[in-house]
C-alpha cells in the first residue's frame, strides 16, 4: 500500500530520532573517555612526554574503557528506546493468543516520539477489527446452526407425514413442495459458505472472457423466480445488450446474491430493478429495490463476513452473500457501494475497463 506524504514524513522523523539516540551514545562515550584521559594526565598517571610511556597499553586501555562505557550507555539507552516496541510485542502476542481486547497505549515521553502514535493506532485498529470479526463469527455460528437446523427439521417432519400415508394428493404435493423449498434453502446456504471459502483463497482470475452481461442478469433473476413471484415483486431488467470481460461464473454469483438480497428486503408488490451504465473506462451495474433505507452505521459494515443488517434475524440470511459479492468484485479490480434515497436501496458494482469493456451491441 502506497504511503502518503504525511506518513512518509513521520517515518523519516522517527528514523532521525533513533539515529540521534545512536549518535548521542557515541558522543557521550567519546566525551567520557576524553574526560577520563584528561583526568589521568592531570594526575600524572599518563605522561605524554615520557619515553617510557607504554603507548600500546594506553591505546588498549582507552579502547577497553570506550567499549565498557559505550556498552553501558547503549544498554541503558536501548532499554529506554526499546520499551515501546516491547509493549507493542506484548500486545501483539496477546492478540495472537486470542485476546482481542488488548490495546496499546504509550504514556510519558513516548507519546511525543514521532511515529509512536501511528504504531499504537495501527495495532489498536487491527485489534478492533479482529474483535469485531470474532464477535461476528460467534454470532454467525449460532445463527447459522439455527438456520441450518430449521430446514432439516422441516424436511424430516414433512417426510414422516408423507411416509405415514393417508394423504390427499393435494396435501402430498404441498408437503413435497415444502421439502423442495427447504432443500433449496439448505443448498443455497451451503453454496454461499463454499463460495466464500473459494473466493477468499483466490488471488487471480483464471477464466476471463467476453460475454453478454445483460443476458446474465436476466438468467440470474429467472433463477430466483419462485422468490419474487411469491412476493408479487416486479423485476425491471435492461433491454439492451451490454458485454463485459470478466470471469462469468464468479459474476453470476454477484448478481444472484444482489438480486436475492433485494428480493428479501423488498416489500410485497415492490420492484427490483437492474440497470447498466457503460463508459470506455468502466461498467457499472446498479441493483435497487424498494424498501427501508440502510442506516449509515450498518452500511459501513454490510459487506463484512457474517454481518447481518437485520439483527432480529426475522429474515433469512447468514451474512455471507454480500461478503462474497465484495470479494469477487475486488478480484476483478472493481468496487461495490450501497446507498439509500427516494425510498429505494441501491447496490452499485463498478468493474474497470480491464475487466469490463465498454462494448455495447445487439444480439
Amino acid at each position: 500500500m502506497k504511503m502518503t506524504k504525511a506518513e512518509r514524513r513521520r517515518r523519516v522523523a522517527m528514523t532521525l530520532v533513533y539515529s540521534a539516540i545512536v549518535l548521542l551514545v557515541l558522543l557521550v562515550t567519546v566525551a567520557i573517555v576524553a574526560l577520563v584521559t584528561m583526568y589521568l594526565i592531570k594526575r600524572g598517571t599518563l605522561r605524554m612526554g615520557d619515553v617510557e610511556l607504554d603507548t600500546w597499553g594506553i591505546i588498549l586501555t582507552m579502547l577497553l574503557s570506550s567499549l565498557v562505557i559505550g556498552a553501558g550507555i547503549a544498554y541503558v539507552s536501548t532499554r529506554f528506546s526499546m520499551r515501546p516496541f516491547t509493549k507493542a510485542q506484548i500486545t501483539l502476542d496477546r492478540l495472537a493468543a486470542g485476546d482481542y481486547s488488548a490495546r496499546l497505549q504509550f504514556r510519558g515521553p513516548y507519546r511525543h516520539i514521532p511515529g509512536m502514535h501511528d504504531l499504537a493506532e495501527s495495532i489498536n485498529k487491527t485489534a478492533r477489527e479482529l474483535e469485531n470479526t470474532e464477535m461476528l463469527r460467534s454470532d454467525f455460528i449460532n445463527n447459522f446452526s439455527h438456520e441450518f437446523k430449521t430446514p432439516i427439521v422441516s424436511i424430516a417432519g414433512f417426510a414422516r407425514l408423507i411416509k405415514r400415508g393417508n394423504l390427499s394428493p393435494e396435501k402430498e404435493k404441498e408437503y413435497l413442495d415444502a421439502i423442495e423449498e427447504e432443500a433449496t434453502r439448505l443448498s443455497r446456504m451451503a453454496t454461499n459458505v463454499l463460495s466464500l471459502s473459494r473466493v477468499e483463497n483466490r488471488t487471480i482470475l483464471t477464466d476471463v472472457r467476453r460475454y453478454d452481461l445483460s443476458e446474465q442478469l436476466r438468467t440470474a433473476m429467472l433463477m430466483l423466480e419462485g422468490k419474487w413471484t411469491k412476493k408479487h415483486i416486479e423485476p425491471v431488467l435492461p433491454a439492451e445488450e451490454y458485454y463485459v470481460e470478466a470471469e462469468e461464473k464468479l459474476c453470476e454469483q454477484v448478481w444472484i446474491n444482489l438480486f436475492e438480497n433485494a428480493i428479501k428486503f423488498s416489500p410485497e408488490y415492490g420492484t427490483v430493478e437492474a440497470s447498466i451504465v457503460q463508459t470506455p473506462k468502466e461498467t457499472s451495474v446498479t441493483v435497487s429495490n424498494s424498501g427501508d433505507p440502510i442506516p449509515a452505521s450498518k452500511a459501513a459494515r454490510i459487506f463484512d463476513r457474517f454481518y447481518q443488517g437485520d439483527e432480529s434475524h426475522a429474515t433469512e440470511g447468514n451474512g455471507i452473500g454480500l461478503a462474497v459479492v465484495k470479494k469477487i468484485v475486488d478480484l476483478h479490480g472493481g468496487n461495490v457501494q450501497v446507498s439509500s434515497h427516494g425510498g429505494r436501496v441501491y447496490f452499485t458494482v463498478t468493474l474497470p475497463a480491464g475487466h469490463g469493456t465498454a462494448a455495447k451491441g445487439r444480439r
